[in-house]
């Protein structure tokens, strides 16, 4: 009994010490960002202004993210990005399906964070690159059998620049209390409007609705139909913009005063000539 105690208080003492090494994150603190009327577009690879950061429609649900100082994540990571020399500083990935991940990650990337349960323990990632803070909250998912599959997506937090940047994965339903609060504020979330493979759309028009982001980026939409009763459905309380850009650069101060949903291109990254 005694040699139990003292190996729970060595583990309670390391988780602890864990926790307060973290950096302190800016998005679950309680706070409101402020906004201002527009966004601004900008290309791939160019320079940033300081404290903002550019976010790149790649495919499916694939988003590039850059910040001023060159780092670069990847989300739903499949191993292809374009033709592009850049090598992530971190991918995240999720594995509810194959679109979404990749086995076989370029060994040059520092940070793999693979967003699903594994050997029975949930994925917990909090990954501090400076410029950029990752981190997780797990959700479920559905299989193949009409079953729940626990902890076998992740909501990726990226919170840079004072933003906190939400990608929902591939996400099967609402979140509960819980995960809010885990979750924060969001200022900006990737979501997907499939409607059925992930989240049916009056449920992802109500999780958008309760984030009250300023800036939704739809996602992993099947042809343009989805996409569309996905925009009728939020337009009520959100400003729509249609871009023929893949990207858009944002910061905390030009968030639209209106929660908008702004509607990207997808196309794959390319170096600047």
């Amino acid at each position: 009994m005694l040699r139990f105690t003292l190996i729970l208080s060595l583990l309670l003492a390391a988780s602890n010490a864990q926790a307060q090494a973290r950096k302190p994150s800016h998005c679950i603190a309680l706070s409101q960002a402020p906004g201002v009327e527009y966004v601004v577009p900008a290309a791939y690879g160019a320079s940033l202004a300081e404290q903002s950061v550019r976010i790149s429609y790649v495919d499916h649900s694939t988003f590039a993210i850059e910040t001023p100082g060159g780092l670069l994540a990847a989300t739903d990571y499949t191993g292809f990005l374009g033709t592009t020399e850049r090598i992530p500083d971190v991918v995240t990935m999720n594995n509810a399906h194959d679109t979404h991940w990749t086995a076989f990650p370029d060994q040059r990337i520092p940070h793999v964070l693979e967003g699903w349960t594994q050997n029975g323990v949930a994925a917990d990632h909090f990954v501090d690159l400076g410029e950029m803070l990752v981190r997780n909250v797990p959700t479920d998912v559905r299989s193949g059998f009409g079953d729940v599959r626990k902890n076998g997506n992740s909501i990726f937090v990226f919170e840079v620049a004072g933003l906190c940047v939400g990608h929902l994965g591939h996400l099967h339903h609402e979140p509960d209390a819980a995960q809010y609060a885990a979750l924060g504020r969001v200022d900006v979330v990737m979501a997907p409007v499939d409607g059925g493979r992930t989240l049916d759309l009056p449920s992802m028009i109500r999780v958008m609705k309760r984030l009250k982001s300023s800036v939704v980026l739809p996602m992993h939409w099947f042809g343009r139909s989805t996409l569309e009763t996905f925009l009728i459905g939020m337009d009520e309380e959100f400003d729509v913009v249609r871009t023929d850009e893949n990207w858009i650069e944002l910061s905390l101060q030009d968030l639209p005063r209106r929660p908008t949903v702004i509607v990207l291109e997808p196309r794959y990254l390319r170096d600047p000539e």
